[in-house]
C-alpha cells in the first residue's frame, strides 16, 4: 500500500519551500555581520583607561584571593585584548587605521595592567614583576625622547 502524492512534484515543492527560507536567512546573517564589522569604532583613550582599570582591579582582587599572580595577569590581559578585538576590531584611535592583533594587544595590556595595579594595590605585585615593569618603562621613556 503506497500513498501517491505525485511524489516527484511534491518533493520538489517541499524541498524548494524549505531551502528558500534558509538561504534568505543565511544571506541576511552575512549582511548583518558585514554591517556590524563596518560600524566598529576604534578604542579611545577613555575606553583603554576603562579596560586597563578593570584588568588592574581584577588582578588586585585575584591576588588578594590568593590566585596565582601570573594566571590572574594572564586572564586580565587576555580579557583586555578580547574586549578591544570584539568591540573595536583591534583598532585604537591613537594608532589611526592600524589594527592590532591579539598577541600585541595582550602584551600591551599586560604592561598597562601591571602599571595600573601598581597604583591600586602595590603590595599585591611581586617584586620581580615590579622591577621588570620599571625597567621596561624607563626603556620606553628613553625611546620616546629620541
Amino acid at each position: 500500500m503506497s500513498i501517491n502524492f505525485y511524489s516527484k512534484n511534491f518533493l520538489k515543492l517541499l524541498g524548494i519551500s524549505l531551502i528558500i527560507p534558509f538561504t534568505l536567512f543565511d544571506i541576511n546573517t552575512i549582511n548583518k555581520q558585514t554591517k556590524a564589522e563596518e560600524n566598529l569604532i576604534a578604542a579611545s583613550e577613555k575606553d583603554l583607561f576603562l579596560y586597563r582599570q578593570m584588568g588592574a582591579s581584577y588582578l588586585c582582587i585575584a591576588s588578594k584571593a590568593e590566585v596565582d599572580f601570573n594566571k590572574g595577569l594572564g586572564i586580565a590581559s587576555a580579557t583586555f585584548a578580547n574586549v578591544i578585538i570584539g568591540k573595536h576590531g583591534g583598532a585604537i584611535k591613537e594608532l589611526g587605521k592600524e589594527k592590532l592583533d591579539e598577541k600585541r594587544l595582550y602584551n600591551a595590556g599586560t604592561f598597562q595592567i601591571v602599571g595600573s595595579a601598581l597604583n591600586i594595590c602595590p603590595e599585591s605585585i611581586p617584586k620581580k614583576i615590579k622591577s621588570d615593569y620599571e625597567k621596561r618603562l624607563k626603556k620606553l621613556v628613553k625611546e620616546s625622547k629620541k
